[in-house]
C-alpha cells in the first residue's frame, strides 16, 4: 500500500496540520509520498523531504497552482493517482474544496476529518458535531481521506532524507480564478497551530471587553479565540471562530470566559489537553469538559489572573 499526502503549507514552510497527517498516513502503512504544489515551493518541498517517514516528495510548481485552485489541484492529484492506494490531506479549506473533488472523479466515496486510523481499510470520525464516533470501513480501491490534524501528534520534522522528483504543473482549467485573499494579521500565535488559546464568548458582553482577553493571552504568549455566540453578536470576526463551523483546535491549554458549552464549540476544542473555564453559571455544560473551572464573574478574574502572571 503506498499512500500520497497532500501538504499544507504557507508558501515558504509546511504547516503543522500537515505533521499530524503524517502520523495518521504512518499509521496507514510505511510507503508515504508527499505531495507539494504551488508556485515557488522549492523550499517547502526540501523541508517535506526532511520529515521523519517520507519515503519520496513530488514537488510541482506553476502559476496554476499558486492559489490553491481546485479545479487545477485536483488535476494534478488526480495525474498521479494511480500509483496510490490512499490519498491523505490535512482537513483545512483547501482540502475540504479539492479532495471531495478528487473522489468523484475517482467515483470513489470520501473519508472526511478521520481521527484514528484502526486498519489500511477502517477510520473513525465524528459525527452528530461530535456526539458519537462512526468506524467507518472502505473498500474502494482509493482512499481518499481528510485527517483532523487535531487527533493526531506530530510527525517528526527532521531524520528524514526522502528524494525530491518534479511534476508537471497542469495546465489552469479556467474554471475558476483567483480574486484576492483579505488576511487578518496578528502577532499572536495563529489559531489552530497555537499551543496555548484564551477565548471568549457572549459572556464577555462586547468587543471592547476582549482587551481583557487579549491582555492573558499577551502574558500567555497564546492565540486569541471566540465561540460563535460570540462571532455572531458582532465582538470579534469570524476567523477567531472555534468549534463545529469555526475551528478545531487542540492546543495544550485551552481557557474560556463567559463560554456556556454548546456542543457545537466543544467539539472544535474537547480535544485540549488541559481545558480551564470561567463562568458564571455553575451549571453551564462548559465545565463537564474542563479540567479547572472556576465559577465566578469573569470582569472579576481576569484582571487578578492577569495581574499574578
Amino acid at each position: 500500500m503506498a499512500t500520497l499526502l497532500i501538504a499544507e503549507h504557507n508558501g515558504t514552510e509546511l504547516a503543522p496540520a500537515t505533521l499530524s497527517a503524517l502520523t495518521a498516513a504512518q499509521q496507514v502503512g510505511s510507503d508515504i509520498t508527499v505531495l507539494v504544489a504551488g508556485a515557488n515551493v522549492k523550499a517547502v518541498a526540501d523541508a517535506a523531504a526532511q520529515c521523519s517517514g517520507v519515503g519520496k516528495v513530488l514537488l510541482a510548481e506553476g502559476d496554476s497552482l499558486a492559489y490553491d485552485l481546485a479545479e487545477n489541484l485536483s488535476e494534478l492529484i488526480l495525474s498521479v493517482a494511480g500509483d496510490y492506494s490512499h490519498i491523505m490531506a490535512p482537513s483545512n479549506s483547501v482540502s475540504k474544496d479539492a479532495m471531495p473533488r478528487v473522489a468523484a472523479l475517482l467515483d470513489v466515496g470520501q473519508l472526511s476529518d478521520i481521527t484514528a486510523v484502526l486498519s489500511d481499510v477502517q477510520f473513525q470520525r465524528p459525527i452528530y458535531a461530535g456526539n458519537a464516533i462512526a468506524t467507518v470501513t472502505s473498500n474502494d480501491a482509493v482512499k481518499v481521506i481528510t485527517v483532523r490534524a487535531a487527533a493526531f501528534d506530530k510527525a517528526a520534522a527532521t531524520g528524514g532524507s526522502a528524494a525530491v522528483e518534479t511534476l508537471a504543473a497542469p495546465a489552469d482549467s479556467g474554471l475558476s480564478s483567483w480574486v484576492n485573499d483579505e488576511l487578518t494579521q496578528s502577532e499572536r500565535p495563529e489559531l489552530t497551530a497555537a499551543e496555548r488559546i484564551v477565548s471568549g464568548g457572549r459572556g464577555v458582553g462586547s468587543g471592547e471587553n476582549f482587551a481583557l482577553l487579549e491582555a492573558l493571552a499577551d502574558k500567555l504568549g497564546a492565540a486569541v479565540g471566540a465561540s460563535r455566540a460570540a462571532v455572531d453578536s458582532g465582538f470579534v470576526p469570524n476567523d477567531m471562530q472555534v468549534g463545529q463551523t469555526g475551528k478545531i483546535v487542540a492546543p495544550s491549554l485551552y481557557m474560556a470566559f463567559g463560554i456556556s458549552g454548546a456542543i457545537q464549540h466543544l467539539a472544535g476544542m474537547k480535544d485540549s489537553k488541559v481545558i480551564v473555564a470561567v463562568n458564571k453559571d455553575e451549571e453551564a455544560p462548559i465545565f463537564q469538559v474542563a479540567d479547572y473551572g472556576l465559577v465566578g464573574d469573569l470582569f472579576d478574574v481576569l484582571p487578578e489572573l492577569t495581574e499574578k502572571l
